[in-house]
């Protein structure tokens, strides 16, 4: 029989969801604060020449710099305000947690609770000011050793043009991060996660209908093109059994006497996701592979500058479809899926606190034997994590590189997209989910103390 849980939760329905007015004020809210994320992206920067600048971002879309224009929406092509968009937070954010592994004083402030987590996040916002400061100043460095067949792309560069370029791509970045944050506390859902999936979302119709000029013009075939659309589709049923995936191992509580009463132990799980690195290997080995080419780009349109032979080389072989691009884009992604799982998951940490609450695993000893064995699990689930996450990220770039798709669409249409967009619209429903459970129960308590009154004052 199912559980009174079970039964709540399938009694979910649009009539539950009318009835529960906060969730819709948390849902209005969200899109109201994406509503303005995207109309930021449109603002453009001060001082530069949007034609030129159009022209130069062209040439350089298929490195870096169109990964980074996928995942602001479209801010980086136009040069908006919001063109940084929230990955100097992100990269931040992963920053103090590999530092928190590493430097005691971090890991200390860790485990003080609530107090520790924000000062934390207080000096993720002090490193969120500084790389945001220094990659705006890069960015306006870059933007005035630039040249289109129209004239320069920063008419009157200068110091001026400098400061005023760090200030506005800062300031964007901290008002996205404030906006994030507000999302998250009175939203529905990861504010930081929505903001990168909106960016995501909006420029996928676009490239959906470029897809679909391109083969109506002949440029790529109609199998081509049904090929990639259901392979499209099967990445993302894949993503969704995945990242539902968990390895749950028995955690049993001992009997327990409470002045005269004996209570009966209990038992409980404690879940492993197959992916615990979610979508930050992907991401940081697009970053790494497409380096090189973003730099080769801008030498050979800066000033005239020659590219060096050795890093024309490099950037041949990791071009799209190249095997060395493949076979590093692998071996990158099972690296950083292994290494940051070990950052945010430790074995050790996790035994410490189920002995310390009373908890033990069948048949394995409370602390370092319980240690060893979870991080034996960890360690082979994070192999199938770390193929899945490779054949998701690479089967759609294959079909790219080997079907005569460009390569501009690899950012938008890729792997790494589709993983962001089903795994935040997963979360977000799952959130959705339990502010309706919370509400009808909630109900129901209000329904049992309305009936428990009346009750008393029929007996009076």
């Amino acid at each position: 029989m199912a559980s009174a849980a079970e039964q709540l939760a399938a009694n979910i329905n649009f009539g539950a969801f009318a009835k529960a007015e906060d969730l819709k004020k948390r849902i209005w809210f969200t899109l109201g604060a994406l509503l303005i994320y995207r109309f930021g992206t449109f603002i453009p920067l001060p001082g530069v020449d949007a034609a030129a600048f159009a022209e130069t971002f062209q040439n350089n879309s298929t490195g870096i710099l169109g990964m980074f224009n996928m995942f602001s929406g479209g801010a980086v092509e136009r040069m908006a305000i919001f063109a940084l968009n929230i990955m100097p937070y992100i990269s931040a954010s992963i920053i103090m947690q590999l530092l928190s592994s590493v430097d005691k004083r971090l890991a200390e402030l860790k485990k003080e609770g609530e107090q520790g987590r924000k000062q934390i996040n207080q000096y993720t916002r002090y490193l969120t000011v500084a790389l945001a400061a220094f990659q705006a100043y890069g960015i306006a460095i870059g933007l005035e050793a630039s040249r289109g067949s129209a004239g320069p792309v920063i008419p009157d560069p200068g110091w001026f043009f400098r400061i005023t370029t760090v200030i506005t791509l800062v300031g964007g970045t901290m008002f996205l991060m404030w906006l994030g944050e507000q999302i998250t506390a009175r939203g529905v859902g990861n504010g930081i996660s929505l903001i990168i999936f909106a960016g995501i979302v909006a420029a996928l119709p676009n490239a959906i209908m470029q897809l679909f000029e391109t083969a109506r013009q002949g440029s790529i075939s109609t199998f081509a093109l049904l090929l990639l659309l259901v392979t499209m589709v099967a990445a993302m049923a894949i993503i969704v059994f995945m990242e539902r995936a968990q390895r749950r191992l028995l955690v049993q509580y001992p009997k327990r006497q409470v002045g005269n009463r004996m209570f009966q132990g209990d038992s409980s799980h404690l879940p492993l996701k197959l992916n615990s690195a979610g979508v930050i290997p992907p991401i940081f080995a697009s970053s790494l592979l497409l380096l090189p080419i973003t730099v080769a780009s801008f030498s050979a349109g800066s000033a005239g500058a020659a590219t060096p032979d050795w890093l024309t080389v490099i950037t041949t072989s990791l071009g799209y479809g190249q095997p060395l691009h493949m076979l590093l884009y692998v071996v990158l992604i099972i690296f950083f899926c292994f290494f940051y799982t070990a950052v945010v998951f430790n074995p050790q940490e996790t035994a410490d606190n189920l002995r310390k609450y009373g908890g033990f695993l069948p048949g394995r000893r409370p602390g370092a034997q319980t240690a060893q064995y979870i991080d034996y699990v960890l360690t082979r689930i994070t192999v199938v994590g770390a193929i899945y996450l490779a054949t998701v990220c690479l089967l759609p770039e294959l079909l790219i590189a080997n079907l005569g798709i460009p390569a501009s669409f690899g950012a938008v249409l890729g792997g790494t997209s589709l993983l962001i967009a089903v795994s935040v619209t997963m979360d977000t429903v799952a959130q959705v989910q339990s502010h309706l459970v919370a509400h009808q129960y909630e109900g129901l308590i209000k329904k049992a103390k309305l009936r428990g009154a009346s009750t008393s004052r029929g007996r009076k």
